[in-house]
């Protein structure tokens, strides 16, 4: 069986790499109205321990993650990940 990686995406939250299907900024307007609508649905985990979200990561299961780093913070790590 394949090991799973993970991405450590702050305060020591891990996602799953392989599950990751986009890292992106909270910034405009559609990935708010996303987020608002993963709250909704109950779909949105908030790893951001109370600090301003920088980045969305979106899963392949619908899971939207909310992380305190910057996307390409959490870019780089999924490099690094692929790398080694």
């Amino acid at each position: 069986m394949k090991a799973l990686k993970t991405v450590n995406i702050g305060f020591g939250n891990v996602v799953i790499a392989q599950r990751i299907v986009a890292v992106i900024s909270p910034d405009s307007a559609p990935v708010k109205r996303m987020v608002q609508d993963a709250r909704e649905n109950g779909t949105v985990i908030d790893a951001t321990y109370g600090r301003k979200t920088k980045a969305v990561i979106v899963t392949d299961s619908g899971h939207t993650v909310l992380s305190a780093l910057l996307p390409e913070t959490i870019s780089s790590r999924i490099s690094q990940d692929d790398s080694e």
